[in-house]
Order: C-alpha cells, then sequence, then structure tokens
C-alpha cells in the first residue's frame, strides 16, 4: 500500500533466486539505498547479507530462518524459536515442567526439536526427550510407543499377570483379571509438542491413548500452522499454540482491502511491518541500527516485536486454544521484553 508520508521505496525483482537477490542488494546499494526490505526466502538472505553488511546497509529479511539472523540482518518470518519459547513459558505458568516431542522427520520437524532443545534449558528445565518419525502410521506408532516409555510402565503389570495366570487355579485367573484393569503410571511428561497436519496428526490421535497418553494429564502444543481447520488440528482439543492475536491485524485487513479488493496474503503483514519500520528508521543517517534496536521495540500488523543487536527478534505472541467452535484466546500476547516467553 502507498504511503505518501514514508521514504521512497525502489522495487526491485530478485527473481526468487539467490543470485538474483544478490545482483538486486547490489543495485539498490548503487542507488544509494539506506535499507534492504526482503529479501523473501533464506538462500537469498543468506546471498544478500555480506553484501548488505560491507555497506552497511540494514536488512530486514521476511525469512523466518533464524539461522540467518547476523548484526544488521534481522529474519522478520514468525519462527520455531518465537512459538515454542511462548508456548514452553505458558506451560511453566500452569506448573508444567516435563517436555517431551514427537516430531516428523523433516527441515520443520527438526527446528521445532531444536527450538524446544534451546527453550526447555534456557528455562532451567529437564531436557526435553524428542522422538523423531519418518512418514508412515508404522514409524508413528514406533515413536510413541518409545516416548511413552510403555514398556516400563506396562511391563511390570504384565508380568504380575503372567505370574497369576501361571498358578492355574481359580484364584489365580481372578487375580490376573484384576490386574488387566490395573492403571500404569502416567507418561513421564505432561507436556508433548507435535507438529504434524493432516493425515499424521490424525494418526498420532489414534495412537497416543494406546500408550496410556492421558490427554487430560498431558498438555498438546503445536505449531501456528494449527490455527488452520485445514491442518486437522481439530483431532486435538485442547491443544494450544502460539500465534499472532488476529485482532491487531484490524486495519491492514481493512486498508488492503479498499485498496485491491481482496483480503491481504500473510506476507503482507511483515512487508507492512517492515515499511513501517523503515519509516522510522530512514532519514536517521549514522543511527539507524540504534533506532532499529531501540528497547521498545514496534507495535506491528503481527503484535509486538524487537530487533536485537545480534539480528535476532522478538516477539510476542498470543497463545490459542483449539476447540471444536474455533481458536480461543487463552494468553494475551505480551507487548515487552521483559514478559515470560518473549
Amino acid at each position: 500500500m502507498q504511503d505518501n508520508s514514508g521514504p521512497s521505496l525502489d522495487v526491485l525483482d530478485t527473481g526468487g533466486t539467490a543470485t538474483g537477490a544478490a545482483a538486486a542488494a547490489q543495485a539498490a546499494i548503487a542507488k544509494g539505498d539506506s535499507l534492504i526490505l526482503g529479501p523473501l526466502t533464506s538462500p537469498e538472505t543468506a546471498s544478500v547479507a555480506p553484501i548488505a553488511r560491507r555497506a552497511g546497509i540494514p536488512v530486514l529479511a521476511f525469512t523466518n530462518d533464524t539461522s540467518q539472523s547476523q548484526p544488521g540482518v534481522w529474519p522478520l518470518g514468525i519462527s520455531p524459536n518465537q512459538q515454542i519459547r511462548r508456548l514452553v513459558a505458558a506451560a511453566q505458568a500452569q506448573g508444567k515442567s516435563q517436555f517431551a516431542a514427537l516430531l516428523p522427520d523433516s527441515e520443520f520437524g527438526q527446528a521445532m526439536a531444536t527450538a524446544l532443545t534451546k527453550a526447555t534449558e534456557t528455562g532451567g528445565l529437564q531436557p526435553a526427550n524428542v522422538k523423531m518419525h519418518p512418514p508412515g502410521m508404522a514409524s508413528i506408532n514406533t515413536a510413541a510407543r518409545a516416548l511413552s516409555d510403555y514398556a516400563d510402565r506396562r511391563g511390570p503389570i504384565e508380568a504380575k499377570i503372567k505370574a497369576a495366570r501361571a498358578l492355574g487355579t481359580p484364584e489365580g485367573r481372578r487375580e490376573a483379571q484384576e490386574l488387566a484393569k490395573t492403571s500404569i503410571p502416567p507418561a513421564p511428561f505432561n507436556v508433548l509438542l507435535l507438529a504434524d497436519t493432516g493425515e499424521a496428526l490424525q494418526e498420532i490421535a489414534a495412537v497416543l491413548p494406546y500408550y496410556d497418553i492421558n490427554r487430560s494429564a498431558v498438555q498438546i502444543i503445536g505449531p501456528s500452522l494449527w490455527a488452520g481447520p485445514s491442518s486437522g488440528s481439530g483431532a486435538f482439543s485442547g491443544a494450544w499454540y502460539a500465534a499472532p492475536d488476529s485482532s491487531m491485524r484490524t486495519n491492514l485487513e481493512r486498508d488492503y482491502a479498499a485498496k485491491y479488493n481482496a483480503p491481504p496474503p500473510t506476507l503482507a503483514d511483515l512487508a507492512y511491518d517492515a515499511a513501517s519500520v523503515a519509516k522510522v528508521a530512514v532519514g536517521s543517517r549514522g543511527s539507524d541500527i540504534a533506532i532499529l534496536t531501540q528497547p521498545g521495540g514496534f507495535i506491528g500488523t503481527d503484535g509486538w516485536f524487537m530487533l536485537q543487536p545480534d539480528g535476532q527478534v522478538k516477539r510476542g505472541l498470543a497463545v490459542f486454544k483449539v476447540e471444536p467452535g474455533g481458536p480461543e484466546l487463552i494468553d494475551p500476547a505480551p507487548q515487552s521484553a521483559a514478559a515470560p516467553g518473549v
């Protein structure tokens, strides 16, 4: 959207490639531009970063790959790290401290696993037990059984049943029947992180009860992808995910629809916020970085965020609960860096 009060923009096409992004960055520097908004992807950001840093030009990239974070380069996309930090803090506030994860063996699953490991370490918690699974019900079943420690939880009871039956007496048979009704000890965790969607998530929902993972005792948490009904998150009513508070997006939706007669795509949030930051920073030659990394941060379309000197981005995300009638906000988005989970 055009904002005549803001700085002028040079719109340069990267062609969706790292080479194209590097060429666009070089062209921007040659034009005398003082801030780069974008590029979109992690490979493009990696190619732009050294060029921009040599020229002393900050980059507000649209990727959510935090490995691209470095002084002067900020990935603005909502990352697994931001989501998991928020969820871990929310679970801790509910008195929960034992974390585990059953995750797809994919790039996204690995990112979620790394984020959980970091968040539990930062929170002073015991290390999370993480199991990865390849695609398929058999792999999910194997990983869930191992994660739940089912053999050790059920094993002693099965041994007693076997011994009672071996007596070969009516009393032994009755004892075996009673033992079969015995509840096994709880799972060795009270928070479980999942990251699958669709059919795989449905399969996990079917497997967990089989291994006596009690949903009333174990809080399920997952990615912001679960905000959409098509994700399959309805299989886990009561599960939590962290995401921006959609009420913050109202003005963007209104203005965008008025101009383009269509709802704004998700990427518009990042572009709009980057342009808003640019409006504040550009024109303060020699102090751009100090303004970009101001301790108070910024209020954007997706809520409060702060650019840190090392390139990391802190965000204030809300926590939602999956409900049959739609997501329920259960913990509002923080508005400062001092809040837990930011």
